[in-house]
């Protein structure tokens, strides 16, 4: 399913912002992409690493930080 059709309830009581939805998700899935690859995190069996953290992250504790780094 796309996130335009994941959108459609949305569209409704919007009007027809389901376009406008899907860039902010574009745009943040982007922005977390970036974050990623700037703090070289890598991903492993036992979840996400880089050369400065001495342990594994899961995919939800990195999104938090991107969140509070970027306060969204």
């Amino acid at each position: 399913m796309t996130l335009k059709e994941k959108f459609s309830d949305v569209q409704e009581a919007y009007h027809d912002r389901s376009d406008d939805c899907v860039i902010v998700a574009d745009e943040f899935a982007i922005g977390f992409a970036h974050f990623l690859a700037e703090h070289t995190y890598s991903c492993y069996e036992n979840g996400w690493s880089n050369d400065f953290v001495n342990k594994e992250l899961t995919t939800k504790e990195l999104l938090e930080i991107y969140k509070k780094e970027k306060q969204l």
